[in-house]
Parts: structure tokens; C-alpha cells; sequence
């Protein structure tokens, strides 16, 4: 891989630098061996250099390590993903109760539990956190019946790290670190106190220092951990040298068409490459900071990038079409763009007003065939209105028309009512018909 790290070497800093990236991490793992790069700032006040030993934030990359632990309680026979998850928490409690009372493992793995999923809840940073958690989620309303649709849900992998708690009779983050972290030899951060101390990446939103901190409550979703691209890719080579975890990788759910295929594995994301060959990986996400794992399991190929600000993922992409092309012959699919000649919208049976957690989104028809989707915040004061324009993009999926952070939405269109009107807006997340 010489050939690999020497354009890493070279060119990651050209790439941070031509995007408005703050500092980046990469590192490629193939045939067991590892190298990496490091390239700018760890904070844009301090001008600290970002090094190969410095830890970013993996957001929802975490949701992978979680499955992991809980593959390991199967494994065991400690666990049965078929069974209702009430059976080793009868204190999980939902709005709807007999939801609750059904929803099970695999469907929190695959994100088909269907209820609310953004649920970002502060509840200290004790060893109760989680207990804690779920006492607050006793509300939490359905957006779906479960098992019917995937809809990403961080709140479903909090109610998987309890599961991991009370089977293992510890805290998730000492399971984590018995289990996964000593067990791989490296350093990694499981709570915001043992950031300290540590070379540490700062959070940016664009180029301007992010002083928020994520809440620890969702740590098995991801908010907390945080490790070196190169200490990434040493967990996954642990995943590469053994067929203990390989019931991770079978697809469970094919998920909505947002432009790029693939499905959902028990943890794992998976993609479709043109030439055939399929892969792995997820990406992570919390203030300031995006990172990106993806993995060739029969090229015996892993890249992680961890960036802390900027515009990152043209940087990825230039990243992943190189070592990608060179070490497993794969050409990237193009992302999703508006096509020359826009699909016509059924207007009546998409505009309407939907609802998510946090806002309704009114959408109205608008000039040249396309939509209007006016999101408005409930019971926050002033806060702005946000107004985006969709084209239609296939029969059953709109695409904004600019892009954000260099990709544009597909917004997918499921589920009809009596009258054929969609019922769920999906981008990942839904908003439902009102």
C-alpha cells in the first residue's frame, strides 16, 4: 500500500484545503495492514495540528459497535433477536403499548421498531444514564407499526445499549471498553471525561468552533465515542478475521431508494457497487463533526475518514473513488443529482402537511412542476421558517433542487392512504400525513 499512503500523504491535505475542511483524519486497511494521513487543525482557535493519534468523534459509526456487543449476547445464547425486547426490559414503555409490547431486538437493529427516533435526552452522566433514558421515552409516540417500515432510529440502539447492561450486569460504556476497546489494545473515549487528557479534535460547524456537547444519555447511538481513524479500522479488522460476527452482514431490510441501493445488515449499512461486489460501513454524525467507514469484506478493504468541519464530503468521495479504484477496481455511483427532464408530481396526492417530532412541514405546489416544503418548528419562538424546492425525481421520490453540504435530498414517497395520498415523507427520518 505504499502507493496508497503516499497519495494520502500528499493529497489529503490538498483536498482539506480546496473544501474548507478544518482537519481530517484518514486510514485505509487492507490484507490486515493499516496506514494512515492526518491533515489540518484539531481546533480553528488553537491551531493545534491534527496527528494520527488524535481522537474525532464516530458518531452513529458507534451503532456498530453496539450491534457488535449484542451479536456477542446471541452468540452467547444469552439473547434471542426474534424475542419481544420487553422480555429482558419489562420496564420498556411506549406511547402505544402494544406496540411496546411487540417490538423486538431485530427490529431495533434494523431501525424497524417504528417509533420516534431523535430523541436526544440529557440525563447526566452517571451510571443510571440509560436508565434514565428510558423512563423518558414512556411517551414516545409511533411513526410506523413495527416491523412495517425503516425509519433511522438513534432511540431504538439507547434501548439496545440497556439490553447490553442488564445481561452483562454493567454500565454500557465498561462493556464497551471490557468487551471491544481493551480487548482491540486501543484508546478510545467512552465518556466526555475521558476526552481529557487525550489529543482531542474540536467540533466545527463550517469553520467556527462548536461549543455544544452532546448529551451521553445516547451514547450506544453514538454521541460520545471517540477514537483515531487508525483504532477504527483495527475494530474492523476484527471483524474481517473472524466469522463470529458475519450474521451482522446479512441483509435484513431493503431499505428506501434515496439514490444509491443497498439495505440494512444488523448494524451494519450495506451498499451495491456497480462492478458487483457488495460492501459495508455507516457514517456518523454529531455537532461538528461527520465521520465515514466503508468496507470491501472480500477485497479485505476498510477506509475510515473522520473530518471536524467543513465541507467534507467532496473530500470522502475523493477519498473513497481513489483507494476504492486502486485496491478493489470500484467506481463510485455517481450521487443522486435533479434530472434534466423532472418526473411529474401527482400534486394532489403529495401536497399536504406532515408531521415529524419537532416540525410540520407544509407542502404546496410551486413553479415549473415542482413542490414547495416550508418547514416550521413547533413551540420553539422565532425560530426561522425553512423553505426548500423538490422536483420530481422518480415515480416515487422527489429531489431537492439545491444542494446541501454538496448532495441533494431524495426525499422518497411511501405508503398510500384510502385515497392514494402519500402517508410518509422519507429521507431517512419520515414525517407523517397530518
Amino acid at each position: 500500500m505504499n502507493n496508497t499512503a503516499e497519495w494520502l500523504r500528499i493529497r489529503l491535505p490538498e483536498l482539506i484545503a480546496e473544501h474548507g475542511v478544518v482537519g481530517a483524519q484518514v486510514a485505509v486497511l487492507h490484507d490486515g495492514e493499516i496506514v494512515d494521513a492526518a491533515a489540518g487543525v484539531l481546533n480553528n482557535v488553537t491551531h493545534e495540528p491534527v496527528t494520527g493519534d488524535a481522537i474525532f468523534q464516530i458518531g452513529s459509526i458507534t451503532k456498530v459497535w453496539t450491534a457488535t456487543l449484542v451479536q456477542e449476547l446471541v452468540n452467547e445464547g444469552l439473547l434471542d433477536l426474534d424475542r419481544p425486547v420487553r422480555e429482558v426490559l419489562p420496564e420498556f414503555r411506549l406511547a402505544d403499548d402494544q406496540a411496546a409490547s411487540v417490538i423486538t431486538t431485530r427490529q431495533l437493529l434494523c431501525h424497524t421498531a417504528g417509533f420516534e427516533g431523535d430523541l436526544f435526552y440529557d440525563t447526566g452522566n452517571g451510571d443510571d444514564i440509560l436508565v434514565k433514558y428510558l423512563e423518558r421515552m414512556a411517551d414516545t409516540e409511533q411513526t410506523s407499526p413495527p416491523g412495517e417500515l425503516y425509519v433511522y432510529c438513534n432511540s431504538g440502539y439507547v434501548v439496545l445499549g440497556r439490553i447490553v447492561e442488564v445481561l452483562r450486569g454493567k454500565p454500557f460504556n465498561t462493556v464497551l471498553r471490557e468487551r471491544l476497546i481493551d480487548r482491540l489494545g486501543i484508546d478510545a473515549a467512552t465518556r466526555h471525561a475521558e476526552y481529557a487528557g487525550r489529543l482531542c479534535a474540536s467540533g466545527h460547524d463550517g469553520m467556527k468552533l462548536v461549543e455544544e456537547k452532546t448529551p451521553e444519555g445516547d451514547s450506544p447511538a453514538g454521541s460520545v465515542l471517540a477514537m483515531s481513524a487508525r483504532s477504527l479500522l483495527a475494530f474492523v479488522r476484527m471483524h474481517l478475521g473472524t466469522t463470529e460476527f458475519d450474521a451482522m452482514r446479512e441483509i435484513q431490510v431493503v431499505t428506501p431508494d434515496f439514490g444509491f441501493g443497498g439495505g440494512q445488515g444488523l448494524g451494519w449499512i450495506l451498499h451495491d457497487y456497480d462492478n458487483g461486489l457488495s460492501g459495508l460501513g455507516h457514517a456518523g454524525q454529531t455537532p461538528g463533526f461527520r465521520a465515514y467507514l466503508r468496507v470491501i469484506p472480500e477485497a479485505g478493504l476498510a477506509v475510515a475518514v473522520l473530518t471536524n468541519g467543513g465541507a467534507a464530503l467532496p473530500v470522502v468521495r475523493a477519498v473513497h473513488g481513489k483507494v476504492l479504484g486502486d485496491l478493489a477496481n470500484l467506481t463510485l455511483r455517481e450521487p443522486p443529482k435533479p434530472p434534466d427532464v423532472p418526473v411529474p408530481i401527482d400534486l394532489d396526492k403529495v401536497t399536504g402537511v406532515y408531521r415529524t417530532r419537532r416540525a410540520d412541514l407544509h407542502v404546496t405546489a410551486s413553479e415549473h412542476g415542482r413542490v414547495s416544503v416550508r418547514g416550521v418548528l413547533r413551540d420553539v419562538a422565532d425560530a426561522p421558517v425553512v423553505v426548500e424546492e423538490y422536483t420530481g425525481f422518480r415515480d416515487d421520490a422527489l429531489i431537492a433542487v439545491e444542494p446541501e453540504n454538496g448532495s441533494h435530498e431524495v426525499v422518497v414517497l411511501c405508503g398510500r392512504d384510502g385515497e392514494g395520498k402519500v402517508k410518509w415523507l422519507h429521507w431517512g427520518r419520515v414525517a407523517v400525513r397530518q
